[in-house]
């Protein structure tokens, strides 16, 4: 439900005082962060090792599961790591502008109490014990802001943790860092009316990705070693991609997404799903280990019950052998790929083909346009049949896009160019109602049944099936994978 704007403030005046605020957060590090170079290279990700000293450099560059050793040690305390990573992220800041708030004294004093722990009792408080963490800000933090990157919502507070964060708090995690998102969460950039635009680390003039960018913009310059963020068509992908960084998109109803800032909360269509990004693999496995490990389908009932599977032999073939088989899949039928996309597909299957433990299985996709048609829907306007575009927008916009319309226009803030485009000027983005989205739910659980039968089956069924040969010559813009996951609820 959209909320009214009942600040008198101008929405310029509204995102001015947020940046103060953010701004406030950096200065009350210690040491003082430096101001970084007037005159910067495109990449930037080695400058804050200009500005920081040894010790910060290397605390920061250590993978997580390494931090973790080391803490329990005692080669590192809790409050020397968290505040590394503290000036580090206030210097991602200036050089690329993915924070919207620092949390030093909570995260010191939460670092101090996890070191006197240490010391009383001899053993970390959890697995996770002292490991410094950021969140993508609409992750809901109790006593914080839950703007979701929306003017009109700049003044709205948490009040509790997201589901989430009470779990990796229980395991000894220290929150310290909040990240950008960008205007109405639809965007596969960072950019909004409250903080600007987030840039890529690696290549200033390119974008982070989106909408998590704010936390990859911060993983690719070390500013954290584990970070939230959220997807449905890629929110976490795309930034993990852009920026060098290692990501899982869970499986729908995976992890617990309560107590996240969104608009349209209640819809049921699309589901968006909650996940670690981490500068590496290990970070990844034990961020979602600690997560499934609090069994958190018993608070929140919208959860799978399934444990994290790591102790079982999947891979055992009948002959005693063990065989990962890998699907690969160099088109989705919609978007013919980039070159340098087509060439790293050719470099790990060449690799893997070496393998003996791999066999690989090329994967013809399955109607993936008409999974568009499904997600998107026909525009009841004639003159729209097919769509120009493969966004989520029919069934993830049942409302037409009014929830997000009201939420923008009730501050008088601007709609940037992407936003303009996912809802106004598509065609197809309409009030639907209940017989139209019953109907597209309908073709969404059909459609999850037929991929269900190709990935069961041998996948020359899918090469096989004549009806497939309708399908894979759409002319929209972007692929369709990124958001299959997500129509298909895979589990």
């Amino acid at each position: 439900m959209a909320c009214k704007q009942v600040s008198s403030r101008t929405w310029q005046e509204i995102a001015l005082d947020v940046q103060k605020y953010r701004d406030k957060t950096i200065d009350e590090v210690s040491p003082p962060i430096s101001d970084v170079p007037t005159h910067l290279p495109l990449n930037v990700t080695n400058v804050p090792k200009d500005l920081l000293t040894s010790t910060e450099i290397s605390i920061t560059e250590t993978p997580p599961e390494e931090l973790l050793i080391a803490i329990e040690k005692r080669q590192y305390n809790c409050k020397e790591v968290t505040n590394a990573f503290l000036r580090r992220a206030g210097l991602a800041q200036k050089l690329v502008n993915c924070i919207t708030e620092l949390l030093p004294r909570q995260a010191l004093a939460r670092a101090e109490e996890l070191d006197r722990y240490l010391v009383e009792n001899g053993k970390p408080i959890g697995p996770l014990h002292g490991l410094p963490i950021s969140a993508k800000e609409h992750i809901g933090v109790k006593g914080l802001s839950a703007h979701g990157a929306f003017v009109s919502w700049a003044d709205r507070i948490n009040e509790d943790n997201a589901h989430v964060l009470k779990i990796l708090h229980e395991a000894g995690c220290v929150v310290f860092a909040r990240t950008t998102e960008p205007q109405s969460l639809m965007h596969l950039e960072t950019a909004s009316n409250l903080y600007g635009v987030t840039l890529n680390p690696f290549n200033t003039a390119l974008t982070p990705g989106g909408s998590s960018g704010g936390e990859g913009a911060l993983l690719g310059l070390r500013g954290t070693c584990l970070g939230l963020g959220t997807d449905i068509g890629g929110s976490i992908r795309s930034p993990a991609a852009n920026n060098g960084v290692w990501t899982l998109r869970p499986s729908t109803c995976r992890i617990p997404v309560s107590g996240v800032a969104v608009p349209m909360k209640g819809m049921e269509q699309i589901l968006p799903i909650l996940g670690p990004l981490s500068t590496s693999l290990e970070g990844i496995k034990l961020c979602m280990k600690t997560v499934i490990a609090a069994r958190p389908w018993l608070e929140d009932v919208s959860l799978l019950p399934l444990p994290w599977r790591e102790n079982e032999d999947w891979l055992r073939q009948q002959d005693g052998r063990t065989r990962l088989k890998i699907g690969v899949l160099w088109s989705d039928g919609v978007v013919k790929p980039q070159p340098p996309i087509t060439r790293a597909l050719k470099e790990v299957t060449g690799s893997l083909k070496a393998v003996d433990e791999v066999e690989l299985v090329e994967w013809l996709p399955w109607k993936h346009d008409y999974a568009w048609d499904v997600t998107v829907g026909l525009s009841t306007n004639p003159n729209c049949r097919r769509l120009i575009w493969n966004s989520q927008t029919a069934l993830y916009f049942c409302d037409g896009g009014k929830d997000e319309k009201e939420i923008i226009d009730a501050s008088g803030e601007p709609w940037l160019p992407l936003s303009n485009f996912i809802i106004k000027e598509q065609p197809h983005v309409e009030y639907r109602d209940v017989d139209s989205i019953w109907k597209w739910t309908a073709e969404r659980e059909k459609y999850r049944a037929e991929y269900n039968k190709c990935l069961v089956s041998d996948p020359e069924l899918c090469r096989s099936c004549a009806d497939r040969k309708q399908y894979g010559t759409s002319e929209r813009l972007t692929s369709s994978s990124a958001l299959l996951a997500q129509v298909l609820h895979l589990h």
